[in-house]
């Protein structure tokens, strides 16, 4: 009778797997922490400052600050003594997503619902806690509201925060809304954070969030989200004057866009889509 034989575990292999599973990287985390606190900052901050707000020392923040320089991941303002964040994770982030291809995809959708509804009609992604507008189809009245492709808005503004924040999962967006706040932007912005979670469900039961002046004095919106799998979360939205925008008309807005936005989701997403943007 033969006796099978069993490779005997490859223990080499065995240890690579548990050094990295064990393994840590300090400096790795601390450049993260200080590109963190800089995004966070709003402003341009210097050496001492990050420091100080890291509890890092001087050298350690010094030392990562050139090496950050050096790959242009940071920036200097005039005088070298003032740090931004540099151009380097932007272009990785775009480079194999490419903001013009989108366009290309999405642009007769949002010309057709601005045809159906007359409204202008916006495209954005969300960065971390800003919306980037990719394309938009302004409405043909005379006055109207417009918004220039390639400007951001915060991402808790109305509507369209609204849809991001429910396609998180609840403890995801309440520890969100926790840490970032409720900005008021007029009297009728939604600040209170249980009202604003109950919100977000109403807004995951009927797949659309609606915007009521919230974020601008005498404009409604109304927003989907695309749920798309490829690329950056994207949403596309409605904006009218509040005039026009009447609740009637809302409902209206929400069908046609929902139904707009799901065809879109689809063509971002399928093979040939998703291999373009992935070029």
């Amino acid at each position: 009778m033969k006796k099978a034989i069993v490779p005997a575990e490859d223990s080499s292999a065995k240890n690579d797997e548990d050094r990295l599973a064990g393994y840590k990287a300090p400096a790795v985390h601390k450049a993260f922490q200080l590109l963190r606190v800089l995004s966070q900052s709003g402003q341009s901050l210097g050496i001492v400052e990050l420091a100080q707000r890291l509890g890092y020392s001087k050298s350690t923040t010094h030392g990562l600050v050139h090496a950050l320089l050096r790959e242009g991941v940071l920036s200097q303002g005039a005088g070298g003594r003032k740090l931004f964040l540099g151009p380097t994770i932007p272009e990785l982030l775009f480079a194999n997503w490419r903001p013009e291809k989108v366009r290309q995809l999405a642009q007769p959708a949002l010309d057709t619902i601005r045809d159906a509804v007359n409204e202008t009609v916006i495209l954005g992604v969300r960065i971390r806690n800003r919306v980037l507008i990719l394309a938009t189809a302004e409405a043909a009245e005379s006055l109207k509201l417009s918004v220039p492709v390639g400007s951001t808005i915060p991402l808790l503004a109305g509507a369209v925060g609204k849809v991001f924040l429910a396609g998180e999962p609840p403890p995801n967006a309440a520890a969100l809304i926790a840490g970032q706040g409720l900005p008021r932007f007029t009297a009728a912005t939604i600040t209170d954070a249980p009202t604003y979670r109950l919100e977000l469900d109403r807004v995951r039961v009927q797949g659309y969030a609606v915007d009521r002046e919230e974020y601008l004095p005498g404009i409604r919106a109304v927003a989907v989200a695309l749920r798309n799998r490829r690329g950056l979360p994207a949403a596309l939205w409605v904006v009218g004057l509040s005039a026009t925008m009447v609740e009637e008309k809302l409902q209206q807005v929400a069908a046609i866009a929902m139904e707009r936005a799901a065809a879109l989701r689809h063509l971002m997403d399928e093979e040939n889509g998703a291999a373009a943007l992935d070029h």
